[in-house]
């Protein structure tokens, strides 16, 4: 019983913790293109998406 005392306010701190880092990366967008890398993997490096072919998130984020 010793040792929840212990392990209970420990796994409610990480828990807490975990959370706070979820948040704080998604208020600093490092989800906000998910898609990007996948895409830019395919072009070469000179190569620049018409506006036909950037992805709707994009194309509504340039507006």
């Amino acid at each position: 019983m010793t040792g929840l005392t212990i392990l209970i306010p420990a796994a409610l701190f990480l828990g807490l913790l975990g959370l706070a880092a979820f948040y704080w990366s998604m208020r600093n967008g490092q989800y906000d293109d998910l898609d990007g890398a996948a895409e830019r993997i395919l072009l070469d490096e000179g190569d620049e998406l018409s506006q036909d072919q950037a992805p709707a998130h994009r194309r509504e984020h340039d507006r």
